[in-house]
């Protein structure tokens, strides 16, 4: 049921808002908004994508636990796609994901859901497990034609 409120319920909604904007303020006013919001967006992305990022490498540095940078970008990175997409309501969802205080607020309520069972810094270790000396395929073969070709390498039937 949730998918049906995004596929339709938020372009109804943006199309609503676009209708009263619009006619309170007129059409290139309306225009002129959406261009500012998408671009204005677009810059503060950039800048707190950036320190997320910055943030995230300390914390691989460091060793620390990476959920919450993790998080934090990937929060940033939808919020940019928020504010591309046209629309008051979209934008305003997607300046409120750049705002810290609402990412946390978003955070602690993720957390309450999604429970992490360990997370290890460091290189991984893989084994394998050999119990013969490998795996045999027996097959046959046949070579069909022995002089070089100047076409297609015959893999393939046309």
């Amino acid at each position: 049921m949730w998918l049906f409120f995004l596929f339709v319920g938020i372009p109804l909604i943006e199309i609503a808002l676009f209708i009263q904007v619009g006619g309170l303020i007129g059409l290139w006013a309306t225009l002129g908004i959406v261009v500012l919001t998408a671009v204005l967006g677009t810059m503060l992305v950039r800048s707190q994508g950036a320190q997320a990022l910055a943030n995230l490498r300390t914390s691989f540095n460091d060793l620390n636990d990476p959920t919450e940078p993790l998080a934090h970008g990937a929060m940033i990175l939808f919020s940019g796609a928020l504010l591309l997409t046209p629309g008051f309501f979209t934008d305003a969802l997607g300046f409120a994901l750049l705002t810290p205080a609402f990412r946390n607020i978003v955070l602690r309520e993720l957390r309450k859901r999604v429970k992490v069972e360990s997370v290890v810094a460091g290189q991984a270790q893989w084994q394998q497990e050999r119990t013969g000396p490998g795996v045999v395929i027996d097959g046959d073969y046949e070579v069909e034609d022995e002089a070089p070709r100047n076409g297609p390498s015959g893999w393939t039937r046309h």
